[in-house]
């Protein structure tokens, strides 16, 4: 018996057609041709999709479990997303939902090399949710991002990162930014004695990406952040694979643009190797629902084969005054991160209030939590 994962849509239609919307889309995103054209039995029995259930959901929507050949994926994160939504996201009345993958497969690609007790360690943070800042906006100078690091570190945060704008622009090239930005925030952890890391973004193409892990690594960075949906879901594997030391935080940006759901692409980035992956909070300035927040916290969280837990990285428009909502919500298992609410205190008072972050989320009671 061949392996086949199982892929889940949302297909908007009505009754009378469900069956053959359900038919074709096992169709296209298999062999894509009329099977009729398919001479090989080998490619009817162990390729061809099969449709595994339908359910219908009401208001002309129904759940279509696909089951789909593993052998069409081989080990690339890109012909996983290929296969599960290629052409069928080109059509507006589908969305992926979900996959089931077998052991196998997962297998291959591993997930999280550090992952949330990895990160917990590098923080020296065992009983605790992590605390995370960003540094913006754009249009600042090195040496100005540089002064802000040392401010939130001088706070006590676990990470400073870069925020996801920042790239290699000219008033704040990649190289000059990360070495300020880290010697800032070296200087403020000698002072604390706090393990502050810093977390540089990465972008451009795969050989840019390789040199900047060049520069973090000559200055003692080992937690980076990327953005999958912008730079390739097969660059974030290759990455992984390549630079074990270094942890991997993903970044949401264009993740809600297509498609896909948004627990989803969270749990695939875990696939993919992401340690901890940033999503946007409910009640901030994205519409995420705290269904959607809750589900994306499980699966970075649960037991998925062999991989490790992700950590869970809630943002968006999220202030000091909301921690204990959040932790709440989230439990001491996750990062919390807020920036343009800290960064808004007048720059004499960034470090303070910097630290009443710290002090709430290491005062909170972690009890019971929502999710």
């Amino acid at each position: 018996m061949p392996s086949r994962l199982i892929a889940s849509y949302r297909i908007r239609s009505d009754a009378k057609a469900i069956d053959e919307r359900a038919r074709t889309i096992a169709i296209e995103q298999s062999v894509e041709m009329p099977v009729s054209a398919v001479r090989e039995a080998s490619i009817l029995s162990d390729i061809v999709g099969q449709v595994s259930s339908i359910a219908d959901r009401g208001d002309g929507w129904f759940d279509v479990d696909i089951a789909l050949a593993t052998s069409t994926i081989g080990d690339d994160a890109g012909q996983l997303l290929n296969m599960l939504f290629g052409n069928t996201s080109l059509h507006e009345d589908v969305i992926l939902h979900d996959v089931a993958l077998p052991d196998e497969l997962l297998a291959r690609f591993g997930g999280p090399r550090h992952g949330l007790q990895g990160l917990r360690r590098r923080a020296r943070a065992e009983n605790r949710a992590l605390t995370c800042s960003a540094l913006k906006p754009q249009g600042l100078s090195a040496d100005a991002l540089a002064e802000l690091a040392f401010a939130l570190a001088q706070g006590g945060l676990d990470f400073v990162k870069d925020d996801h704008g920042l790239a290699d622009q000219s008033y704040s090239p990649f190289e000059t930014r990360v070495r300020a930005c880290a010697g800032a925030v070296r200087k403020a952890a000698a002072i604390t004695g706090a393990p502050t890391r810093y977390i540089p973004s990465l972008s451009g193409h795969f050989g840019q990406i390789e040199r900047q892990l060049g520069v973090a690594r000559d200055e003692g960075i080992d937690t980076v952040m990327i953005a999958p949906a912008i730079a390739g879901v097969s660059t974030l594997q290759g990455l992984v694979a390549a630079h074990p030391d270094f942890a991997f935080i993903t970044h949401p940006t264009m993740s809600g643009a297509a498609r896909v759901s948004p627990v989803l692409f969270a749990r695939l980035f875990r696939l993919f190797g992401a340690d901890g992956a940033i999503f946007p909070n409910h009640g901030g300035r994205f519409g995420y629902s705290s269904q959607t927040c809750g589900q994306i916290a499980s699966r970075l969280r649960e037991p998925w084969g062999d991989l490790q837990a992700g950590v869970p990285v809630p943002a968006g428009g999220m202030n000091v005054r909301r921690v204990p909502e959040m932790l709440r919500f989230y439990g001491k298992d996750a990062m919390l991160l807020i920036g343009g609410a800290l960064l808004s205190a007048p720059r004499e008072n960034l470090a303070a209030e910097t630290a009443s972050f710290v002090r709430a989320v290491a005062e909170h009671d972690y009890g019971e939590k929502d999710v």
